[in-house]
This record gives C-alpha cells, sequence and structure tokens, in this order.
C-alpha cells in the first residue's frame, strides 16, 4: 500500500559495525521493548548478527502496567547481572520498560513505584559492572514518568514529552560527559564505540559525548 515516507536502509549500524569487529553483543528486555533492543535498534533488520544473543523476558500479564509497575525489571537486572558477573559479551543493550509503560497509565503512586524499582536495578547493574571493571551509559530516547500531572488542566499526563533527557557515564576511568543542548541520540554510538576504543566508521554521523582525563 502507498506509504507517506519510505523506509530507509541504515547500512552499518551498530549492531553490524560490531558484528564486522567479531565483537559479541547481547540485546534484552521484556516483551513491551523487545523489538526496542532487537528490530530497530538494528535498522528494521529481524535476524540476529553473528556474536549476537537476543533475551525476551516475558511482561506481566495484567490489565494496566499501574498494577504491577516494576514490570519485570527485577527479572531483567538478574539475568543482566548473571552475564555480567560472567564477562560473557563485549556490548550490551538492555531496555528497561516499566518507567514507560507506567508513565501511560497516568497513576502516580504506581509511577512512584516504578522509579523506585528502576534506582534499585541500576544499583544492582552499576555494581556487576564495577566489580568486573566495566562501564555503562544510562539514557532514554524521550520522557514520560517525569510529567505526571498537566499543570494547566490538573489532569493525568499520559504521554510522552519533550523534555531533553539524561545521560549518565558509569566508568571507574577519570572522565567526563561533554554532552551539551546540541547533543543527540545520534551521539550515543559514537560514545559507545570512544568508550570501547573503537574507530568511528564513516555512517556514523554523532560524535562521542565522553572525554577522558
Amino acid at each position: 500500500a502507498p506509504v507517506a515516507y519510505p523506509s530507509l536502509d541504515v547500512p552499518n549500524c551498530l549492531g553490524e559495525y560490531l558484528e564486522t569487529l567479531e565483537k559479541t553483543q547481547l540485546r534484552i528486555a521484556e516483551t513491551e521493548k523487545y523489538a526496542h533492543v532487537s528490530f530497530f535498534f538494528s535498522g528494521g533488520r529481524e535476524a540476529a548478527f553473528k556474536g549476537e544473543t537476543r533475551v525476551l523476558i516475558p511482561s506481566p500479564k495484567v490489565a494496566t502496567y499501574d498494577l504491577c509497575p516494576e514490570m519485570s525489571a527485577p527479572a531483567i537486572t538478574d539475568k543482566l547481572v548473571d552475564v555480567i558477573e560472567k564477562q560473557e559479551y563485549d556490548v550490551i543493550i538492555c531496555n528497561y520498560a516499566n518507567t514507560d509503560m507506567v508513565g501511560h497509565t497516568g497513576v502516580f503512586d504506581a509511577a512512584v513505584k516504578a522509579v523506585e524499582c528502576i534506582d534499585t536495578c541500576l544499583e544492582r547493574v552499576v555494581t556487576a559492572l564495577m566489580k568486573v571493571g566495566g562501564e555503562c551509559l544510562i539514557t532514554a530516547d524521550h520522557g514520560n514518568i517525569e510529567k505526571m500531572k498537566d499543570a494547566q488542566s490538573g489532569q493525568p499526563h499520559t504521554a510522552h514529552t519533550t523534555a531533553m533527557v539524561p545521560l549518565v557515564y558509569v566508568t571507574a576511568r577519570k572522565a567526563k560527559v561533554i554532552a551539551t543542548g546540541e547533543s543527540s541520540l545520534a551521539d550515543i554510538a559514537p560514545t559507545m564505540l570512544h568508550m570501547m576504543d573503537l574507530a568511528q566508521p564513516k555512517e556514523f554521523e554523532g560524535k562521542s559525548l565522553v572525554e577522558f582525563l
């Protein structure tokens, strides 16, 4: 059927580039965000790259996610900590779904529980990474849960926001994030490559957002 915009080819995306370098990679998420770490993250490619492992954790079967605000974040974290401690992969891509999905419900108390859960999960992941000399970037592609009420109407806010998103770099190295208002998601992959001391391919138009001191 006719479409307004044709799909774009994404040559040499991060996953493909890691494949050419013979690096191992893990993609992990629960059902609600699994496509985001697989199909979408691979530029519209269904099949896994060589050296890529995909782990799908089932999302809870509830009517609305405010009834289970942690969703499957603890189970994802259990798996993450296990593979981090075993040092099985060069790169791990993970998506936590609950802060977005619970944000869409507009239920404030559930949103608080969702954020508290993610705080606990990230602490476990970071602790595991520090034990094995790893490091990580924590970010998002949009806002949501930080705005649970519309200031003008007083009604619950259930949509994504256009707020700028944070970028947190966790490392034992002496470094700093140099992101500015002009930084974008296109800079994340170049930053990851810089962290791994890998050359940036010509297809990557962004820039590294970290500086080593």
